[in-house]
């Protein structure tokens, strides 16, 4: 639905519409955003989501621009969906959370909206003025290096900070060994299903987990086997071994279904690959 009524803010008509989704966890606070977002002019809820799975699927499927995401839920929490969704098609997030002031610092640092619950209307309207305004002034792999570096102040993880530059993984033999906060972690080759790169920070997405190394995409990349590991996308390397299908997407580009259920994109700029699926 798109919202038209009763914010006092001018619209634009030829403005196009955010496209939101709403993640929690609660019905009662789902129902209680689109409420107020439908008080709002210029936003068209594109659906709900009850946890982060289910929002992980939704933001593949439906491409929202912005998503208002509940942080603490059960299962995968609001961290975790930003580090399972692929940099490029990363969403703006407005966090909605009940956190303490030692947490909203970080968020107000790393420069990431977020309202607190109960959510007021007067701080709903300016996160969505400020969604509107820099819909199209940041790539979104930009974005998810942010997050990255919010997730990591908040869970007082000083490496992830940016302070700290961490060693690049090493190969050895049929495992790779890297540093995940303070913990070494040897993940077998073949278990890892995808890699999705947002600035200087890694995702390595294996056996259903989400391990972030702070390095660059060029460093992981050559730790690698290509015969087994290539690039479908500028941000994102996948395990050949996992793909079980292509489809068409839009503009020449191709979803990627992995084993497991994650789809990915495969963009034009990398339409060469298509041959080494097939």
């Amino acid at each position: 639905m798109t919202a038209d009524r009763g914010s006092g803010l001018a619209r634009d008509p030829e403005a196009r519409p955010l496209r939101t989704l709403i993640v929690d966890d609660e019905a009662l606070a789902r129902r209680g955003l689109e409420i107020r977002l439908a008080q709002l002019p210029g936003v068209e809820i594109v659906g709900e989501c009850a946890n982060g799975r289910e929002a992980v699927a939704m933001i593949g499927a439906q491409a929202p621009d912005l998503v208002f995401l509940d942080i603490e839920m059960p299962g995968l929490d609001g961290f975790d969906v930003i580090r399972e969704v692929q940099a490029d098609s990363l969403p703006m997030i407005v966090f909605v959370t009940a956190f303490d002031q030692y947490a909203l610092h970080a968020f107000d640092v790393h420069a990431v909206d977020y309202v607190l619950k109960p959510v007021e209307l007067a701080r709903l309207t300016t996160a969505v003025e400020r969604a509107r305004a820099r819909r199209d002034g940041e790539r979104a792999v930009d974005e998810k290096a942010k997050l990255l570096d919010l997730i990591g102040a908040l869970e007082r993880r000083p490496h992830r900070s940016g302070a700290i530059e961490e060693p690049a993984p090493r190969a050895n033999g049929p495992r790779i060994s890297f540093k995940d906060g303070a913990t070494i972690v040897r993940v077998p080759v073949a278990d890892i299903d995808w890699i999705d790169a947002a600035g200087d920070y890694m995702c390595i997405h294996a056996e259903g987990k989400t391990h972030v190394v702070r390095m660059t995409m060029k460093a992981l990349e050559g730790e690698l086997d290509p015969a087994r590991f290539q690039r479908i996308h500028r941000s994102t390397i996948v395990n050949l071994d996992r793909v079980e299908r292509l489809s068409p997407h839009t503009n020449g580009e191709y979803f990627v279904s992995l084993v497991g259920g994650a789809k990915l994109k495969l963009s034009r700029t990398y339409k060469e690959k298509l041959a080494r699926f097939l």
